[in-house]
């Protein structure tokens, strides 16, 4: 049984809120569509900023799937999914990065019409699934992860229409690549956050095992003192 102390295969689980539960299935539903709705808007107009938010759509679809799978495991599981997840977020990161470089040096002007269109649909989705998952996020790292990929979406979101709005008044696609950077940033900052907690609270549930063991070897030497 000693083997199960170390945090890793520890029974205590915390207890499922259902709500929470149905809410990240909604998420979960919401993300996936809207993913192939950006996906063949940003491809067939050219936008790196609705192609970058369907890339973090789909993120988040899967953030939230391993969510659901994760709810009822054990903290220290429950830390390290959202560590994984963490880094996760920061790959997205760099990707939309270098796919603002990609644009950038190809000289693509997207069409600023359906940039505004899909742009306001998927800022009415986030604004839907963040008024739902807002009571949790202050939750553990885990609930905090998923909170933090709605936020950034929906300011993503606003950031494309601003795009659009750029793109439409001055007939160049600067404003796409420069809302792609700044969603490209957003994601290495929330992935740094998340990866922050995570290790903190995987110390955390690893301390009581190193804790508990000081005081029998500290009782051993007193005995052997004597």
């Amino acid at each position: 049984m000693s083997a199960c102390c170390s945090g890793g295969c520890s029974t205590d689980k915390p207890p499922v809120d259902a709500k929470y539960r149905r809410i990240l299935w909604i998420a979960l539903l919401v993300n996936a569509s809207m993913f192939g709705i950006e996906l063949l808007g940003g491809w067939k107009v050219g936008s790196v900023s609705l192609l970058a938010d369907a890339v973090d759509f789909f993120g988040d679809a899967t953030n939230y799937g391993v969510s659901l799978f994760v709810l009822g495991l054990a903290p220290i599981w429950r830390s390290r999914t959202a560590l994984v997840k963490g880094l996760t977020m920061g790959g997205y990161g760099l990707f939309v990065l270098g796919a603002a470089a990609w644009n950038l040096a190809a000289g693509t002007i997207p069409k600023a019409s359906t940039m505004g269109t899909i742009g306001f649909l998927a800022l009415a989705a986030n604004l839907f699934v963040g008024i739902l998952l807002f009571a949790y996020r202050n939750g553990d790292s885990n609930m905090r992860s998923v909170w933090l990929c709605t936020r950034n979406d929906a300011i993503g979101n606003v950031a494309v229409l601003l795009a659009a709005l750029g793109v439409f008044g001055t007939g160049a696609g600067w404003p796409d690549i420069l809302v792609a950077t700044v969603m490209g940033v957003l994601g290495l900052t929330a992935a740094r956050t998340v990866t922050t907690q995570a290790r903190a609270e995987m110390k955390q549930d690893a301390a009581p095992t190193g804790l508990s063991a000081q005081p029998a070897s500290h009782k051993t030497r007193i005995h052997e003192s004597h």
